[in-house]
């Protein structure tokens, strides 16, 4: 292991065999530090949401297909003239560090090796251009946590696109942190420096709390910002936290080239609806006008299928990936995609969908189960 700051990071490296993504978790748990796993793991509250967003996925059943004279699913697919091997990507999760050693860019090595795409985010551990530069040439998208001060917002930027960054997540659904009780409990604060903030007037966000680091983000976002990013990068802006159809329509009428329904894994607003039971509403409004990327509560094949069935074009995940990074650095993020892709083809064979545009036809049953 390696020592930062007395913090202990995994430095593993190794396949693994992998029973389900839910199994993950508790692997991971034994060797990532209680302070770090808690700010991993936790959503807000008492994770309410969070638990909701992998459950919502009973709401809507896959129909089997007999007869469909198909076999050896692909899983290729494309976003904004990118060619992918899978439908599956990460989603941007900050402050790989607290899970391995070489972080975001052991992340970004194990999703290049799959054809996968790695979205890294403001808060890496990592710099954008080492990040960009360990996935070798594979597509990557930058997650903006946008500041009060555009002079940083510009030089991020900046540094993406001279990364060869792909396009822009813009995160709006975290203007203020959510209630999160376990980094209360745990008092927990960054020990591993943050590399986007190190030369930064924000500091290095080493021996902060995830509310200090907050308090810089902009608490105000508006369409106008949206635009703001697109002409100055001339990338693709993805707008990410929307959960209602009126949002989605507002993204796009400000601008954005992609629309990414997500919750924040449960994080953020407890009590707001798992986002796999609104995406169907709005896949309707946007009407294929732009990309729907999906994330928060994903765990299996037959889960992507469903949320591609839904509307979404691409799914992705994080916590799964990060458990997969401290039990195996980028081989262990490997581990986790395959693993999940397999589950997916399994799935399309049993659903006789041949492409992930088949999935995006194929019917689905909807029936509420009571608790």
């Amino acid at each position: 292991m390696t020592v930062v700051n007395g913090y202990e990071q995994s430095d593993r490296e190794q396949d693994l065999d992998i029973l389900n993504l839910p199994s993950l978790e508790a692997e991971a748990k034994k060797i990532i530090p209680t302070g770090g796993f808690g700010y991993i793991e936790g959503g807000s509250e008492d994770n309410w949401t969070l638990a909701e967003n992998t459950k919502a996925f009973e709401h809507a059943q896959i129909v089997p297909k007999a007869l469909s004279d198909m076999e050896d699913p692909d899983l290729s697919t494309s976003i904004f003239g990118i060619d992918l091997k899978t439908p599956v990507m990460m989603a941007p999760t900050a402050a790989q560090g607290l899970a391995h050693s070489r972080g975001e860019a052991a992340t970004a090595e194990g999703l290049a090796a799959v054809g996968g795409l790695m979205a890294q985010s403001t808060y890496s551990s990592t710099s954008i251009a080492d990040t960009a530069a360990a996935g070798n040439g594979a597509p990557q998208f930058f997650q903006l946590y946008m500041s009060k001060d555009w002079d940083f917002n510009y030089s991020l930027l900046d540094e993406a696109k001279k990364a060869g960054i792909k396009a822009i997540i813009l995160t709006v659904d975290a203007t203020v942190d959510g209630y999160r009780e376990a980094d209360i409990i745990n008092n927990f604060q960054f020990p591993i420096p943050m590399a986007n903030l190190t030369k930064f007037s924000e500091g290095d966000g080493k021996g902060k709390g995830i509310a200090e680091i907050y308090a810089s983000a902009a608490q105000k976002i508006s369409g106008a910002d949206v635009k703001r990013i697109a002409d100055y990068t001339d990338l693709p802006v993805i707008v990410k936290g929307i959960e209602s159809p009126e949002d989605a329509l507002r993204a796009i009428d400000a601008g954005a080239s992609g629309v990414y329904v997500s919750n924040h894994g449960g994080r953020q607003l407890n009590g707001g609806p798992a986002s796999f039971d609104v995406l169907p509403s709005i896949a309707r409004a946007v009407n294929h006008r732009v990309p729907i990327i999906f994330d928060s509560g994903v765990r299996r094949g037959s889960h992507v299928f469903k949320a591609l069935a839904s509307g979404a074009d691409l799914v992705a995940f994080g916590r799964p990936t990060i458990y997969g990074l401290a039990l195996g650095g980028a081989k262990g993020v490997a581990s986790v995609y395959k693993h999940i892709n397999h589950e997916l083809e399994i799935t399309m064979q049993l659903a006789g969908t041949k492409t992930v545009d088949d999935i995006k036809s194929a019917p689905l049953t909807h029936f509420s189960y009571n608790d």
